[in-house]
């Protein structure tokens, strides 16, 4: 008889099979450095963010990144020139949620979420 792991064959392993787990965001790649993501990260041109941006394009205080149980969303903050997602602008005022690879543009800067 052949060796079958728990996933191949039986019904536990069938279920388990069709729960995608999706990968879990962990940092903001920014300027060739990594910033871990703890329950909320500011991004803005003010010295007084997590991520300061060196741009006029970007407003004072920009946007977040939210933890909300065990996924992250980003929210704009009512800026002036907007929060791009994956080259589309996002609503101010409202969270959207990220996924791992996700690329955030304020201005002509690009986080990418890692």
């Amino acid at each position: 008889m052949q060796d079958e792991t728990i996933i191949s064959s039986s019904k536990i392993g069938q279920r388990l099979d069709a729960i995608v787990k999706k990968e879990q965001v962990s940092c903001l790649m920014f300027n060739n450095g990594k910033i871990p993501i703890v329950s909320v990260i500011t991004i803005g041109r003010s010295h007084d963010n997590d991520v300061v941006i060196d741009s006029k394009l970007a407003s004072r205080h920009h946007a977040i990144i939210q933890k909300i149980k065990e996924d992250y969303f980003l929210k704009d903050l009512g800026s002036t020139n907007g929060t791009l997602l994956n080259g589309e602008r996002i609503p101010q005022d409202k969270y959207l949620r990220l996924n791992r690879e996700d690329t955030i543009s304020i201005g002509k800067t690009n986080l990418i979420l890692g």
